[in-house]
């Protein structure tokens, strides 16, 4: 009998099986490979990227985990308030003062001023609130962010604004996967404390890739990972737990005195059949909204004019930001390399409507708005690919804090972990996986020593 079975080798599952990489474990995930939405590809110097690409600094568990497994990471160059808007690309500057340098409306102007000043005030507040306390654990923290502002949607904080500030604002709080009339308020300004860089920890890069990190976390336990492993039913006993799936067209099960699964909430629903009713009451109320991604290899040999940015925000476009993944490289040269890598990304309502478009449509579509931003982009192209995630991230609505206490409440056997257990992303999987591992590990070790006695 196995001592944990975990279910899910996204980087939640590999953070679990990273700590209990001393115990008798077997990893099952239902894909051809391991990282989940964390996926990236290098191509010389540049990476091309479809899922996660920043990660939380000191601190953070993301910090235990890359410093335990000897993933090198290094502070993301250049910044997070590009925005090309209305024919004009700002790149420098206070982006509180966009409004005034955007062509636009004196109206429409005043509007954006107005509703900027009451959200910097509150960007403030989620800051306080998001900071971490000395002695508190991760699920305290989370708590205590999912309770800011968790009683209405964003538009209903930001009122009844004119298109254009809407346009100036909308497109940095659907990065959560989600439009503004579904995402709490308390989310939609945690996104302006990321993008204004106050209080979130977050701005690292993992050097090589972000699948970096997680393929070399299932190295150290490969002959214990199953790819292509879609389980279809978790069962709890007594001193056990049994795991039936399918491999290859074969049916199989496996006992373990522990599982964790680390899938989506909906498939957790799904596959663990009895876990308590207010728990999977709560999974099913758990919403995503997906992910369409792209990512252009390019080879242009001057600077461009996105150089030194990041994070570009693109109102009206069919992507709400691209990513400057070539800056990693040239951030860090002391002079301009040829080539470079764009990461496009489609969340919430835009994601919908291209979800179902094939992958050449998808690409024409977003490389038309990356040549109308950036002419001549299109002909740099050398490659080009997208990603879709049906479940690409979960996201904070109203209400949402009120499923906490049902989602992190322990169970005897079965122990849960995954980005939709907070709101911080790619730290909270990694936290989660370790809180999960650590709950095993406890249930493990009583085992252990209550059999010692006998």
């Amino acid at each position: 009998m196995k001592d944990t079975i975990i279910i899910g080798g996204g980087l939640a599952g590999l953070s679990a099986a990273w700590r209990l990489r001393h115990w008798d474990i077997q990893v099952l995930e239902a894909a051809g490979r391991v990282g989940g939405r964390v996926h990236s590809e290098t191509r010389g110097p540049y990476v091309l990227n479809w899922g996660g690409h920043m990660y939380a600094g000191e601190g953070s568990s993301t910090q235990q985990l890359l410093s335990e497994t000897g993933t090198r990471a290094m502070r993301i160059p250049g910044s997070l308030q590009g925005m090309a808007m209305n024919g004009k690309f700002l790149t420098s500057g206070p982006i509180q003062a966009y409004p005034l340098r955007i062509p636009m409306s004196a109206s429409d102007r005043f509007a954006i001023l107005r509703a900027g000043t009451r959200l910097s005030v509150d960007v403030l507040r989620y800051a306080a609130a998001v900071r971490t306390r000395s002695g508190e654990s991760p699920e305290d923290r989370q708590q205590r962010i999912f309770d800011f502002e968790n009683d209405r949607t964003f538009a209903e904080y930001m009122g009844d604004i004119p298109k254009a500030a809407k346009d100036f604002y909308f497109p940095v709080v659907m990065r959560s996967t989600a439009d503004p009339d579904q995402i709490a308020a308390g989310a939609g300004i945690g996104y302006f404390s990321l993008i204004w860089d106050i209080g979130q920890g977050l701005g690292n890069a993992i050097v090589g890739g972000a699948s970096t990190m997680t393929e070399g976390i299932a190295q150290t336990v490969r002959e214990r990972v199953d790819l292509g492993a879609r389980v279809e039913e978790v069962v709890s006993h007594a001193d056990h737990v049994v795991v039936r799936y399918t491999q290859h067209g074969s049916a199989h099960e496996v006992a373990a005195r522990t599982a964790v699964i680390a899938t989506p909430a909906p498939i957790t629903r799904r596959i663990a059949v009895d876990l308590p009713e207010e728990l999977r009451d709560a999974l099913s109320r758990i919403e995503y909204g997906p992910h369409v991604a792209g990512a252009f290899l390019t080879d242009e040999e001057d600077p461009m004019p996105y150089d030194r940015i990041y994070g570009i925000a693109t109102p009206n476009r069919s992507f709400t930001v691209a990513l400057n993944q070539g800056n990693l490289v040239h951030g860090a040269s002391s002079a301009r390399r040829r080539g470079g890598s764009m990461m496009t990304f489609s969340p919430a309502s835009l994601g919908r409507r291209l979800f179902d478009l094939p992958e050449d449509e998808i690409i024409d579509i977003h490389l038309r708005d990356l040549d109308e931003i950036f002419p001549g982009f299109r002909g740099l192209v050398t490659e080009a690919r997208i990603e879709k995630f049906e479940f690409g991230s979960p996201y904070c609505f109203p209400g949402r804090r009120k499923l906490q206490p049902a989602l992190t409440r322990p169970t005897d056997r079965i122990f849960l972990a995954g980005d939709f257990l907070g709101t911080l992303y790619t730290e909270t999987a990694i936290s989660s996986g370790f809180t999960a591992a650590q709950r095993a590990m406890s249930a493990l070790a009583s085992e252990r020593q209550s059999r010692a006695l006998l």
